[in-house]
């Protein structure tokens, strides 16, 4: 007897340990399929471990959202997911801007309507994916409310599972029976042939109130069926239904939820760059992966009303933009699945060399785009060149099997692909055309214009990597986004007076530059948006921030109550003296390392780039040691940089005797 008592006991421990083990499996396997996201699958799958464990703890949904930019994999993790789970056949994915994957005419305005057109099972296991939330807002971007006329019962479901009955619906029968009743009375008058007419019709009731009926009253007869019941029989059943004990509510608590979207309040400076292929994606995912539940709470905020954000609870998923090793990774595994494609086709095995993988990454990667770009890209640049290559193979003799090398041929502009044939003397090889349009856009045909971007830019870079100790995260004047060049720096988590003011030298070291190297009259109009910077900053730093003579904050009063020091004038003098004092120092600068400076000029002319890794060399080579910037060692902490040692300080002032 004990043993059977504990039968049941070790079935279910037997089942729990499987299903653990399956959804380790499940995880490690979608890590291989999705690339880049590792850390995302992770917790997905640990948020829905006791849904999946032990369904039977389940009394309420779980929800789990994902937020991420566009492309970074949100939607088809879900299905993937499903899939592995085994539960394709309980999915139902509704794109909650109006266009329902599941949905058909029959209730599908409503959450409740689609989950029962789908055939999920009031009461069972199943997932349902909420996909483009974002575009479900009922807050306007003014604040005000949103009218949303469609699936206005999502916001039931998502606090207990529990979806109140159509009574709306029920309330229509009754109206169409009690009129088909008062019509039967007044039937009477009819001629034989036609009572006959009418009794002999097979249907009682169209198909739109037969499928509300069974929505409704939870029945399990076939629709068909319910359409021949008699007005009477109805008029029976929703009596019985009316004075049951039985619950109205239709059962959703056992379902898993996915809210997925893209909300670009959260990426500020992000979301909306895209058109930047310039930006390394390194510097965007340490950007991202700062994010946390406050930033999606806010972002939340702009969209929704408290209460319903508070439905979506606290287990939310962001994804960061994916890394360069992410990207290249994918480039890599895309290519290797677009040849072997080629292979199964025509016999022929293409191997493809790391320089043309790179120039696909330079051309393909928009790293505020996520996969789909890329994907595109390389079709577009592989498809007709690889094509070609095929057909000038075989025109030469190549035979099932033959191994092709591809790079790049001298220019980057052009395939060249070489084919060793057995009896053949010497390798052949063809070079084919491919479209790297970036690589156009990027390329400065001005060797007038190469070297006054490679010397502005320059002179940035080497005042900011002196004043700070660390060289700028990226440094490079082939972009395409814009004409020109740009550095881009570390972000402060606090920014100290000293900070403040080295900040405004480097603003103006790129004016410095040009004037050290081309002369006055040579300067050019492109340090335009580097004093507008450096003049705001100034301001800021004797008006608003009290570094200066005067503590009071300055401005210009707004509203009859702003109470601030409204003599501004005054300031300007310190503003413009402040801008000459930090012109002199990075010109004094410039003049100092003058080597440097040159060394880093001919490389920008050179490469077109200096990576942190490089300039910390170059730095070093010339004796000043700088570290290189965080955003480029792998594995490197994602915390914004304090630069002032407040800790030893107050550690100095703690041991300091006090003055009597």
């Amino acid at each position: 007897m004990k043993e059977m008592k504990t039968s049941p006991e070790l079935l279910l421990r037997v089942q729990m340990h499987e299903r653990q083990q399956n959804l380790q499996a499940i995880a490690a396997q979608l890590k291989t399929e999705l690339i880049g996201i590792d850390d995302v699958i992770d917790r997905v799958t640990g948020a829905v471990r006791a849904w999946y464990v032990m369904p039977q703890l389940i009394t309420r949904p779980v929800i789990v959202c994902l937020w991420g930019l566009t492309g970074t994999g949100k939607t088809q993790l879900t299905r993937r997911l499903a899939q592995l789970l085994g539960f394709y056949d309980r999915f139902v994915e509704v794109q909650m801007d109006g266009f329902s994957q599941n949905g058909d005419s029959y209730g599908a305005s409503t959450i409740s309507g689609t989950l029962e057109s789908a055939g999920l099972v009031e009461g069972a296991p199943g997932i349902l994916v909420l996909d483009e939330f974002q575009r479900y807002r009922t807050v306007s971007s003014r604040g005000d409310d949103s009218k949303v006329e469609r699936y206005q019962d999502v916001w039931a479901l998502l606090s207990d599972g529990k979806l109140p009955p159509a009574l709306s619906e029920l309330h229509s029968i009754e109206r169409k029976l009690a009129d088909a009743l008062y019509d039967a009375e007044r039937a009477e008058e009819d001629d034989a042939q036609e009572r006959h007419k009418k009794q002999k019709m097979r249907y009682k009731i169209d198909a739109w109130d037969a499928q509300a009926l069974k929505r409704s009253l939870k029945l399990d007869a076939p629709l068909l069926e319910i359409m021949q019941w008699s007005n009477d029989y109805i008029h029976q059943l929703l009596i019985q239904f009316r004075s049951s004990q039985q619950s109205w509510e239709t059962d959703y608590s056992k379902l898993l939820v996915f809210v997925c979207g893209n909300l670009d309040e959260m990426y500020t400076d992000t979301a909306s760059r895209v058109e930047d292929c310039d930006t390394d994606a390194d510097i965007f995912h340490r950007l991202t992966s700062r994010l946390s539940l406050i930033d999606v709470k806010r972002a939340l905020a702009e969209r929704f009303k408290p209460e319903q954000i508070a439905r979506l609870g606290n287990q939310h998923v962001i994804y960061p933009s994916f890394s360069r090793s992410a990207y290249e990774q994918l480039i890599a595994t895309t290519v290797h699945n677009y040849v072997q494609g080629i292979e199964a086709n025509c016999g022929l095995r293409f191997v493809i060399g790391s320089d043309v993988l790179a120039q696909i990454y330079q051309n393909a990667v928009f790293p505020t785009q996520g996969t789909r770009p890329l994907f595109s890209s390389v079709h577009t640049i592989l498809s007709s060149a690889l094509v070609d290559a095929a057909l000038w193979a075989l025109e030469q003799g190549a035979q099932a099997g033959q191994q092709l090398q591809v790079q790049m041929a001298a220019g980057a502009a052009q395939l060249q692909v070489q084919l060793a044939l057995p009896d053949a003397a010497a390798v052949l090889q063809q070079c084919f055309a491919v479209p790297l349009d970036l690589n156009k856009v990027k390329q400065r045909t001005s060797a007038d214009f190469r070297a006054l971007l490679a010397v502005h830019e320059a002179g940035h870079g080497l005042v900011y990597a002196l004043l700070f100790g660390r060289t700028p995260q990226e440094l490079k004047i082939n972009i395409a986004t814009f004409e020109g060049g740009y550095n881009s720096f570390t972000e402060l988590q606090v920014t100290s007076r000293r900070n403040m003011l080295d900040m405004v030298c480097v603003g103006l070291a790129g004016r410095a530059a040009e004037r050290h190297v081309f002369g006055q009259e040579a300067c050019t109009t492109g340090a335009e948006q580097d004093i507008l910077q450096a003049t705001a900053d100034a301001a800021r730093h004797l008006r608003h921030l009290g570094f200066g003579a005067r503590l009071s904050r300055t401005d210009v009063a707004q509203e009859p109550g702003d109470n601030t020091n409204t003599e501004v004038a005054p300031t300007n003098a310190g503003i413009e003296a402040l801008l000459q004092a930090q012109m002199l120092r990075a010109q004094d600068l410039l003049v100092q390392h003058n080597a440097l400076l040159m060394a880093m000029t001919a490389l920008l002319l050179r490469e077109g780039l200096i990576s942190p890794a490089a300039m910390a060399q170059l730095c070093a080579a010339h004796g000043q040691v700088v570290q290189a910037s965080a955003a480029q060692i792998p594995d490197a902490a994602e915390q914004k940089w304090v630069l002032e040692p407040y800790a030893d300080m107050l550690a100095r002032h703690e041991q300091r005797p006090l003055m009597a």
